[in-house]
Formats: structure tokens, sequence, C-alpha cells
């Protein structure tokens, strides 16, 4: 199938929110609280469900891992060099410089688990779980102006990192889960994507984008474009094939997370240029996802 009608229901599904907030039927209170559930309650069972049974070969990931480490990282450095570019006060470039590295972990489970089911969600989980603890250092560490303040307490209570880690230690422990409990545990995950998706649409926020435009189009220009480039050169370099180098590629196409706006506010950086960025991001990923997709495939 074409990647951009694998991508489609995806895509739909935040177009599908955007339209339920505009329309009134989804107020911001509930916003915000269907957001945390589903980042806190349905997120990590999903994880969880994708490793805990899966045929896992960590040593034949960790080419995936470096790869994903180098796309990264050098996504950082080139995203920060929009502060002197564009001449950005230091809160609105920690919020806003999350777009060159920071990705959307609800759209990266739902394209692998559309393109490769189960085992997809379970190698883009390795991906993830490696690179959470990265992309969260480097906001966390410019947002407090170079302190590293909070660092820890943002990696402690990720989902993610709880999700993936539970599922590891699961699947290496040889853990035989009661049927019930994990047909429960199932249950949850079956409902993080789709809802997650739709908080995605929700959260758009258009209000500055125009004020912003040229950072946005270097962040974003970095993130769907210069990212995959940088990744499909370490595929190539490194070797990487088959499930691990489809994995790489859709990690680093991926649009910016919702939480970059979240630990934007939390941590008083410029909450309106990170919102601005992550509809951006979204709103472009739709076009160049399909499109990369199908030229790297």
């Amino acid at each position: 199938m074409h990647p951009a009608l694998v991508l489609l229901p995806d895509f739909l599904l935040i177009l599908c929110g955007f339209a339920l907030r505009r329309s009134g039927f989804i107020s911001a209170a509930f916003l915000a609280e269907a957001e945390r559930f589903i980042y806190f309650i349905l997120f990590p069972p999903l994880l969880f469900r994708a490793l805990a049974h899966a045929t896992l070969d960590i040593a034949a990931s960790v080419p995936m891992l470096a790869a994903g480490l180098l796309f990264t990282v050098a996504a950082f450095l080139l995203g920060s060099a929009a502060k002197p570019l564009f001449k950005l006060p230091q809160p609105s470039f920690a919020a806003g410089n999350q777009g060159a590295y920071r990705f959307n972990s609800y759209v990266a489970f739902a394209v692998m688990g559309a393109l490769a089911g189960e085992p997809g969600i379970a190698t883009i989980a390795l991906l993830c779980g490696a690179m959470v603890p990265i992309v969260n250092l480097f906001a966390v560490w410019q947002l407090a102006h170079g302190s590293g303040r909070g660092m820890g307490h943002e990696l402690i209570r990720n989902p993610i990192i709880w999700g993936i880690s539970s599922g590891l230690a699961a699947n290496l422990a040889g853990l035989a889960i009661p049927a019930p409990l994990f047909a429960a545990i199932s249950h949850l995950a079956d409902a993080a994507l789709p809802l997650g998706l739709i908080t995605v649409g929700a959260g758009l926020r258009f209000e500055a984008l125009r004020r912003f435009a040229a950072p946005l189009l270097y962040w974003n220009g970095i993130k769907l474009l210069v990212a995959p480039l940088i990744a499909l050169a370490a595929a190539q370099l490194l070797g990487i094939s088959g499930l691990y180098r489809q994995a790489l590629l859709v990690m680093s196409m991926l649009p910016t997370a919702t939480s970059a706006y979240i630990l934007a506010v939390r941590m008083q950086g410029d909450g309106k240029l990170a919102a601005a960025v992550v509809t951006s991001s979204t709103l472009a990923a739709m076009l160049t996802m399909p499109l990369l997709l199908s030229w790297l495939q």
C-alpha cells in the first residue's frame, strides 16, 4: 500500500481532533485532562504490550540507536544556530528549538503500527527509549539556561520510560503475564493511539505562526527534511536494513512533540512559540512524511 494511504487514517484523526476543538465539542479543560490521562494511563500499556512478548535482539539494534543519536544531536546543534541567526531571546529560543529535535511519540507508534504491526511498534519503542532521555536533557538544559534544573524530575515521571522499562524487564525476565491481566493491558493500549492523535489535533494553535514564520521554517526544515537525510546517510553507512532501517527513518521525520509546549510553559519559556512549532510541524509532516516514505522506501 502507498505510504500516503497508510498514514491517511492517522492524519484524519489529527484533523478530527482539530475540528472537535474548533466546534466547541472539546473544551480546553477536557483536553488538558484527556492529554494527562492518555499520556500517563494509556500510553505505558501500549509500550509494555509491544515489548513484553516481542522477539528482541538488543545487539542488532545498536547501529539503529547510534544513528538515532547522530541525527538527533545534529538536529539539536543545527537548530541552536537559530538564536543568533534570528536574534531570539533565550525563552523564545529554548522553547522553539525543541522543534528541531523533539519527536511526537503518538505519531511514531501509530505510523510504525500501520507499517509493520506490533514488531514495528516494539522496534521503534527501543529507539524512543534511547532518545527520550537525550531530547529531554537538551530541552530542559536550554529552558533552564544551562543549569539542568528539573531534568531528573522530567525523566523520572516520563511515562514512555515507564512503559519501555517495564516491557523490557518483563521480556528479558521471561515473565508469564496472566491472560486476563494482559487482556486488560491490551484494552488500554488499544485506546492510546487513536485518542492520542485526536488530542494532537485538538492542541493545534495558529495564533503565532505569522509572527515567527522565519524561525519556524528553519526549525521545521531541520526536523522534517535535514534529519531524515542524515538518518538515511547513517543507515547506509552503518548497514542498517529491514525493520531497523524503517523505524530509524520514521523516527527521523516525525513532527514535534506536543509535550514541547507543556514543558515550555512549565519552565517559563515562550509558550506561544512552542505551540506554533508543534502546530506548523504537525501540519507540514502531513505532507513531508508520505513523500519521504515513498521516496526512501
